[in-house]
């Protein structure tokens, strides 16, 4: 691995870290309005990543976008970030939480695949390889819990949101940059979730926060949205999307290392094992493993942008 896709895995390795050590912050919240809560998270995100923009190149930079990718800017928004988080708390209701997490744990297999698909590309071994194990490893960390037909649907939509997440934002991560991307995707979906707070639960979508849910929703708008967001796609430009995405591997076992602190759950043999597992997966189809060092790794992420633009 070169200097810049170690960058590149490092950052993506700690977006990925900071998404699994928010989901305490994320029980607590579960009295507080769905679209409201997302409201206030991306709202307050977009305001802080703001000031750290160059205004008059953001502004040239947003300007140069094309209609396709301000549409590809609003779907990765509704898809990849309120719908995703939507998804994950209706398949909560009727599924343990395990449910979704071990489908979202097979969102590195599926963009391993269809990445390269629309790139016009056959998927590359070794990234496939580590990605069935990251994905095997997650179901290891967490195992499988009860759940319902609606359960798994929903879970199932929580898959489609995370590779969204990453597959959308093929495209628009070069022209726009981590941090302009990140605040763009943040003011759009904090808009959606007001639509969409508005529609379902008319005026009771938006409260006042108290101390505790005030706190969780600061932690993620800051730790988990600013500095996640923004390290999660500078790890991607650099990357690809389909090594970054093995990192979202380490979500499940950053849950389960933060368990015990909060009281929550326990790190046994099982936890563990699943760790070792991710981790040899990440460390297989990031390259770590490879002696090459001539590779270009975002060569293919380029292509598919190429690709994309024309769709």
């Amino acid at each position: 691995m070169n200097a810049t896709t170690t960058r590149g895995a490092l950052s993506a390795a700690f977006a990925c870290v900071l998404v699994g050590g928010s989901f305490t912050a994320n029980s607590l919240l579960g009295d507080y309005p769905y679209a409201g809560g997302q409201f206030l998270r991306y709202a307050l995100a977009c305001v802080l990543l703001v000031p750290l923009l160059d205004r008059t190149d953001a502004r040239r930079r947003l300007a140069a976008l094309r209609p396709r990718q301000w549409v590809r800017l609003a779907l990765l928004a509704a898809v990849g970030m309120v719908g995703f988080n939507l998804a994950v708390l209706a398949a909560e209701r009727t599924a343990e939480p395990a449910v979704p997490g071990v489908l979202v744990g097979c969102a590195p297999v599926v963009v391993a695949v269809l990445v390269p698909l629309l790139d016009g590309r056959r998927p590359r071994r070794p990234v496939l390889y580590g990605a069935l194990l990251v994905a095997f490893g997650a179901f290891t960390v967490q195992g499988w819990g009860r759940t319902d037909g609606a359960g798994l649907a929903f879970s199932a939509c929580a898959l489609l949101g995370e590779v969204g997440f990453a597959v959308l934002a093929v495209p628009v991560v070069r022209p726009l940059g981590p941090k302009l991307l990140s605040a763009a995707v943040c003011g759009i979906a904090a808009a959606e979730s007001a639509a969409a707070g508005v529609l379902a639960d008319g005026t009771g979508w938006l409260r006042p926060p108290d101390a505790t849910e005030a706190a969780a929703l600061l932690w993620q708008a800051v730790v988990v949205t600013v500095v996640g967001f923004v390290c999660w796609y500078a790890g991607m430009q650099r990357i690809g999307a389909e090594r970054a995405t093995l990192f979202s591997g380490l979500i499940p076992v950053a849950a389960a290392g933060t368990a015990p602190l909060a009281g929550t759950g326990a790190y046994g043999p099982a936890q563990l094992a699943g760790s070792a597992l991710v981790c040899a997966g990440v460390a297989l189809g990031s390259g770590a493993l490879s002696r090459r060092r001539g590779a270009a790794p975002g060569g293919g992420q380029r292509a598919l942008e190429r690709s994309l633009e024309k769709r």
